[in-house]
């Protein structure tokens, strides 16, 4: 079992899913049912997915859980592009974001190859 709370990526994803959860809150209210929880949930799925697979027995189920956190970053930054689409909110802020992202996957991906070796 890992500590994830002294997992950098876990922290850097918690920071991420903040941010995110920030940027909704000026969505519209007609989203929040829609695009705006999708959002949260794929933000949220990041660190929980991480911190589930540091709890499990074995490292190739923290891979496995680490695959799923990887997916939801794929997701979340589909729908941030969706939203900029919408005008929800600026480029400038999705490519930000999307920085932050592709950091956590190659993060995710460095980690899950430590815990294959």
């Amino acid at each position: 079992m890992h500590r994830y709370k002294d997992l950098k990526v876990w922290q850097k994803a918690m920071e991420l899913a903040k941010e995110v959860y920030e940027i909704t809150a000026s969505f519209p209210k007609e989203e929040k049912y829609g695009l705006t929880s999708q959002i949260n949930r794929s933000a949220v799925s990041v660190p929980s997915n991480i911190a589930e697979g540091a709890g499990r027995n074995s490292n190739n189920e923290f891979v496995h859980f680490l695959s799923i956190a990887s997916g939801s970053l794929c997701e979340l930054e589909t729908q941030l592009i969706l939203s900029v689409t919408f005008k929800y909110f600026e480029t400038k802020k999705l490519e930000e974001l999307s920085e932050r992202i592709k950091e956590l996957q190659n993060m995710i991906f460095k980690l899950q190859e430590s815990l294959k070796s």
